[in-house]
C-alpha cells in the first residue's frame, strides 16, 4: 500500500509520524530514501519520539548506527549508510543482529545496502515540491506466499 503525507511546517511532523506508524501496521523496519537534506533524520527524530525514545536522536552519519532506548525498555536502531564504502562494512557491523531483532529499525541511505533488504519492509520516500515535503510510505505485504 502507498500512503502520502504533505508537510508544510516542521510542527506537522509529529502528527505525520503518528499517522505513519499507524499506517505501517506491523512493520518495524523502515528504509528512508531522499536526497541529502531531504529531512530523513528529522523524520526519524519524530518517529523515535512517538515510539518513546528517551535518548537524544541524532544522525549516525559517522557512527553508522545509533541505538536509542525507550520508556518501555526496548531499543530502536537508527542507521545511516551514506559513508559506507562497500557492503562488507554492513556485514562487519553485524547488520543482521539489528535488522532481524524485532526492534524498530530506521535506515537512511538504504541504496548502499539494497541487496541486504530482500524482506518485507516499509519504505519512506521524501521529496520537496512547492516549498513542502512530500512523504510517501510504501508498505510491502508481510505474508509469505
Amino acid at each position: 500500500m502507498i500512503f502520502k503525507y504533505t508537510c508544510v511546517q516542521p510542527e506537522e511532523l509529529k502528527e505525520i509520524a503518528v499517522k505513519m506508524l499507524e499506517d505501517a501496521g506491523s512493520h518495524n523496519f523502515f528504509a528512508l530514501y531522499g536526497n541529502m537534506g531531504a529531512g530523513k533524520t528529522t523524520l526519524v527524530k519524530e518517529l523515535c519520539t512517538v515510539l518513546g525514545a528517551l535518548d537524544v536522536v541524532s544522525s549516525p552519519t559517522y557512527a553508522i548506527m545509533n541505538e536509542y532506548h525507550t520508556r518501555s525498555g526496548t531499543s530502536i536502531f537508527h542507521f545511516d549508510f551514506y559513508r559506507l564504502k562497500n557492503i562488507s562494512e554492513a556485514y562487519d557491523l553485524g547488520y543482521e543482529n539489528y535488522f532481524f531483532s524485532n526492534s524498530f529499525c530506521f535506515v537512511e541511505w538504504p541504496e548502499k545496502i539494497e541487496s541486504l533488504l530482500d524482506f518485507p519492509k516499509a519504505s519512506i520516500f521524501i521529496t520537496s515540491e512547492n516549498n513542502q515535503r512530500i512523504i510517501e510510505l510504501h508498505t510491502e505485504d508481510q505474508q509469505q506466499p
